[in-house]
């Protein structure tokens, strides 16, 4: 591939009829490669300011897409659903696949939000034997990301979160899909899926109807080196809900870095650094020589 490769890979689904583009941005001699899994309703395109400001830095970045958004053929709809285990089993092993085909070997995992949940998810299923069989990556790289559990929130925003973790899933069935444009939260989002992450916000578990494996216990041996970057007004994302999703996790180093509005140089919440993400990448970057907290 060229230096920032401009075109994307395509690649198809291993089962069913989804088809999407893989983003690639790769430099001339990669010192590692990240596949990057996006946040709930966020379009894989509105990563390449990150997947450059890495790539400029020797990381290979390859972004995925969620079923329903960007250059997905699907549409979440009445007559079109899915939930975790379409995503999991099938759509991620199907670009986990094509990033083999192209030669790379994977450094790292990484996602933003509902992507870095997943990209644990991920971890827990590839040492089952159930996404690739290559090497797992070493690394874990999560960004404004954290399990959604109310309890790991802390308040007043705790206490409405019950509550939404109800009435979203009741919308999404009564509608066909959830419409989260007019939510102003995701996009418009597949009825299963909705309830699939839900559960987990009332439980505090991940799990889903259709994966045969127990998520909990296969995430319980890994021991990859996680960075994980906080920022300080991020209300979806809060440290508490990052040291939670990691507890899940607990033989991994954690190396936590938290940024302010100062450092990123626009506001610190959850998505306004994907337009300015340098200090994100500089964290996650300087995060791999640091030593690794228990």
């Amino acid at each position: 591939m060229r230096e920032h490769a401009p075109a994307p890979l395509e690649l198809e689904a291993n089962a069913g009829p989804h088809r999407w583009r893989l983003i690639a941005r790769v430099p001339a001699s990669p010192a590692g490669a990240l596949f990057w899994l996006p946040a709930l309703g966020v379009a894989a395109r509105h990563y390449l300011p990150f997947a450059d400001a890495l790539a400029t830095r020797g990381i290979a970045v390859f972004v995925h897409e969620w079923r329903g958004l960007g250059t997905s053929n699907l549409r979440a709809g009445r007559q079109c659903d899915w939930g975790y285990p379409a995503v999991l089993l099938e759509d991620i092993p199907a670009s986990l696949q094509a990033i083999e085909r192209a030669g790379f070997a994977l450094s790292h995992l990484g996602g933003h939000s509902l992507g870095g949940q997943l990209a644990c998810c991920t971890l827990a299923l590839w040492h089952a034997g159930r996404t690739s069989p290559q090497a797992p990556p070493h690394g874990l790289w999560l960004v404004a990301s954290g399990a959604p559990y109310w309890r790991a929130f802390p308040p007043p925003l705790r206490y409405g979160l019950p509550l939404a973790y109800r009435f979203l899933p009741w919308l999404a069935q009564r509608v066909g899909a959830l419409p989260g444009r007019l939510l102003a939260f995701g996009g418009n989002e597949a009825r299963t899926l909705i309830r699939d992450w839900a559960r987990t916000g009332l439980s505090g578990r991940y799990a889903a109807e259709g994966i045969p494996d127990d998520l909990e216990a296969g995430m319980a041996p890994l021991s990859p080196h996680v960075v994980g970057i906080v920022l300080r007004r991020d209300r979806l994302a809060p440290r508490s809900s990052l040291d939670y999703l990691l507890d899940k996790l607990p033989r991994a180093r954690r190396t936590i870095v938290e940024l302010d509005g100062d450092t990123l140089g626009t506001r610190a919440d959850h998505f306004a650094w994907m337009k300015r993400p340098d200090a994100v990448v500089d964290g996650l970057l300087s995060a791999r020589a640091a030593p690794a907290l228990a």
